[in-house]
């Protein structure tokens, strides 16, 4: 009988010995090949390396020449604006687009396709497209002076003040499908009980999505946030697709500096102090969200 009872847990503990050593490559991969070499590029940018990496030490010097460099501090200007907007933008469409899907629309399953298409591209992709639409001589001003309108212009991709409301255009075009999809798995898990119970009360729409919807959403909320901030930090497909980081560097972000200097500067060291930079700012995001978490999920384990 006990032997009966040994062989299922026997098998329980092959499974599981099974499944750890299934997991070492994959954790080897990410102590090596991710680990390592983040801690390899922060001990280059305390050297003085250029084209090869050098074994020396000369302490912050590569991150005072980085913030006293113009280009880095333009590349810092220019990222807080997309930041700001690209966010805000995904955030507002992406939840009316939800709102709209979550009213049991007929289509539902083709609007959804047709609003989330736009994610499956790359960045080059959308890149290109937006950029053959918006350059003056074949685009949208090409297109609306033949239709008689000689006057019009829009010009705004070669122009340095506009530049950047470009390239967040493509890039809010590209990313509010995921937050409508992310947000409308939040608004499914809403009690359709509480829109009753708001009706019979006279409550307003807009008022119920913004007093009984959103708070709910929190969680949801929150994800797509930190989705969108990672991808601003990381922000470069669509600005070499665009416009090379020009006119002049009036579109240059963080990540086009990286790897300008890196690949075509052959200045690993001030390279590697950027990446550095940029890498805390990632953690500076994550840290707040991971907290929430685990705070949330220690409260919910207390309550059970």
């Amino acid at each position: 009988m006990a032997q009966i009872h040994s062989n299922p847990k026997r098998r329980r503990s092959r499974r599981s010995w099974a499944a750890s050593i299934a997991l070492i490559p994959m954790a080897l991969t990410v102590v090596l090949a991710y680990v390592g070499t983040v801690l390899w590029s922060v001990r280059v940018s305390f050297s003085s390396a250029k084209t090869f990496a050098r074994d020396d030490f000369v302490g912050f010097a590569q991150y005072e020449r980085l913030f006293n460099t113009d280009r880095w501090i333009v590349s810092l200007h220019n990222v807080a604006l997309f930041g700001v907007l690209f966010v805000s933008c995904c955030l507002v469409i992406g939840f009316l687009l939800a709102v709209f899907i979550d009213q049991r629309v007929r289509l539902e399953g083709v609007f959804r396709t047709i609003f989330l298409y736009p994610y499956a591209m790359s960045f080059v992709a959308t890149g290109l497209i937006w950029q053959w639409m918006l350059n003056p001589q074949l685009g949208i001003q090409a297109s609306v002076r033949l239709m008689g309108f000689e006057s019009f212009t829009f010009d705004w991709i070669v122009t340095q003040d506009k530049v950047m409301y470009c390239i967040v255009l493509a890039a809010v075009w590209q990313a509010s499908g995921l937050v409508m999809a992310i947000l409308l798995a939040g608004l499914r898990g809403v009690d359709e009980e509480l829109w009753k119970a708001a009706r019979i009360e006279g409550v307003p729409r807009w008022r119920y999505y913004a007093n009984i919807v959103l708070p709910q959403l929190a969680p949801s909320v929150g994800t797509a946030f930190v989705l969108l901030s990672v991808a601003v930090v990381k922000v470069y497909d669509a600005v070499v697709a665009m416009t090379q980081g020009g006119p002049g560097d009036a579109s240059e972000v963080p990540a086009k500096f990286i790897m300008d200097h890196l690949f075509n500067r052959a200045n690993i060291g001030l390279a590697s102090a950027a990446s550095t930079v940029m890498l805390l700012t990632v953690l500076a995001l994550l840290a707040p969200w991971w907290y929430a978490r685990s705070h949330a999920a220690r409260n919910a384990g207390r309550a059970a």
